[in-house]
Parts: C-alpha cells; structure tokens; sequence
C-alpha cells in the first residue's frame, strides 16, 4: 500500500476522449447529409453548343450605302399587309433583325438598345423609326403585338409606338432582306432555333445602309451620331455636328472613335485665332495710348 507523503494530494486523471464511436457518428451523418442535398439537387439540362460549321454560316457583312429592297412585303404587329417602304422617307431607320422566341441573345440586343434609346434626346417616332423583323417564318402578327407592347412600355416614351414596328414574313422575303444587309444566319433544327449575329442597322430615309453597329450593347454616342449622319445632318444639333468633326466611324469595329489629329487641328485653329485676336487688341490699345 502506498503512503502519502506530507503536502501532496493524489493525482486525478483526466478522462482519456478515444475517437470511436462519436466520430464514427459524425462522419456518417455528413455523409448521409452530403447524399441527402444532392439527391435533392435537380440536374441541369444539357445544352448543346452549336457547332463549327453552323457557325462558319453566321456573321454580318458589311454594305455600307448599299440600297435595300423596299418593295418587300411583310405584316405588321396588327396583321396587316405591308411594304417595308412604308416605314421609311422622312426619317432614318434603325433596322434590326432577330426572332421573338429567342432564348438569350434577341431579349439582350433589344433590352440593350431600349436602354441605349432611353439616354439619347432623340424620340422613337419623331426624329427615327426603329423596325424590327424577325428571321423565324413560323412566328405570328400576334407573338409580335405582345413583344412590341412590353418594349414600348419598357422605353416609356410617349408617341413611339408610330415609330417603332415588329414585322413577320415568309422564309423568301426575311431571307431576301437578310442578304441585302449582309446578316447571315443558319436555321439550327437539332435545337430549333436561329443561330446569328448580334446587331443592328442605321439606314438612311431613303433605304441606303449608312452605319452598322454591333452588339449586344450599343453606346448611346454612337447611336446618336449614327442617325445624325444617316439623316444627312437633318437631325441632331451644332453640338453634334462638332462631335461629328472630331469623332470617327471605324468600320471594322462599329463604333466612333476620336479623332486625335482632327482635334490637334481644330484646337491649333483656335489657339491660332486666339492669338491673332490677343494682338488686335493689344495693337489696338497701344494705339488708343499714342493718341
């Protein structure tokens, strides 16, 4: 028996913790709740992606002043028989081609241009029309009606439903158009639906391509500045006449660009005038001195 030596207390033990059935527990209850959240998962649809040779067949090609065909005939959101000319004379237009059950990229075009048309001073119906058409032959006067109504409410600008037009037509006249603006686009039947650019059309009121600009954004700037060229300057202000000196349209990539050597030019002008205007004065005032 052993004996307690004077000032010392009997050691106590801490409970020794084994890791075995409580962590055995826990790790099975993970495992049962990891089953249990992704079980309850739902799998997404599979997506297919279009392939290499669909989209060789999709791009737009560019006709700059090329006249469209205006005899071409279509109807409109109502129903109605009519000319694709009838939309044009006074006004520039703003020509897109899209189809109203897509999916993704028609709504972003549309929603980006709405919003693009909203930060311009310029109005739907009065200064512009905006027509659109779309590429699916099977889509209805009706499909087209809803989708006008939700745009012009989402544009909240009064008068524009005279300016702004959602026509359908027969496979031979979208095609006709089609090729006219150089929009080139491929019927995907696997996935029923219409693989195509992203874009849109300024033509002059005569029908005549003047700018392209592609999207699915579009600056405002350039939106305005392309109906105030394709409108022969008949719209737009002396502000934008300048902007128009020192901004450029690029081709290639379908928007305006400033023009740095333009604006040296126009600013060495200034300056020079400033000059000579400095010295008049002055000379002027010395000769009220003398006198």
């Amino acid at each position: 028996m052993k004996t307690l030596r004077a000032g010392h207390t009997p050691s106590r033990r801490s409970p020794v913790r084994r890791p075995g059935l409580s962590a055995f527990a826990l790790l099975f209850l993970g495992f049962f709740c990891l089953s249990m959240r992704f079980d309850t998962l739902p799998i997404p649809p599979r997506v297919d992606r279009p392939t290499t040779n669909s989209l060789r067949n999709v791009g737009f090609d560019q006709r700059l002043n090329a006249q469209i065909p205006l005899d071409l005939a279509f109807r409109d959101e109502a129903g109605r028989p009519v000319r694709l000319g009838t939309y044009f004379g006074p006004k520039p237009v703003i020509l897109l081609l899209n189809y109203l059950k897509c999916p993704t990229l028609c709504p972003m075009v549309l929603d980006q241009l709405t919003h693009s048309l909203q930060r311009i001073r310029f109005d739907v119906g009065r200064e512009f029309a905006v027509v659109t058409v779309s590429i699916d032959p099977r889509e209805t006067p009706q499909l087209a009606a809803a989708q006008k109504a939700a745009y012009l409410r989402s544009y909240g600008r009064p008068g524009a439903a005279q300016g702004w037009h959602f026509l359908t037509g027969d496979p031979g006249t979208i095609q006709r158009l089609a090729r006219a603006i150089g929009f080139r686009y491929t019927y995907d039947a696997r996935q029923d639906r219409y693989i195509h650019p992203a874009g849109l059309v300024v033509l002059t009121p005569q029908g005549r391509i003047a700018r392209y600009f592609f999207g699915p954004e579009f600056l405002p700037r350039d939106l305005r500045l392309g109906l105030v060229e394709a409108s022969a300057n008949r719209i737009g202000s002396p502000i934008d006449q300048v902007l128009l000196i020192c901004y450029h349209y690029d081709p290639t990539t379908g928007k305006y660009g400033l023009v740095i050597l333009r604006v040296l030019r126009w600013a060495g002008l200034v300056t020079v005038l400033a000059i000579g205007v400095l010295i008049v004065t002055l000379v002027r005032r010395e000769r009220h001195k003398k006198i």
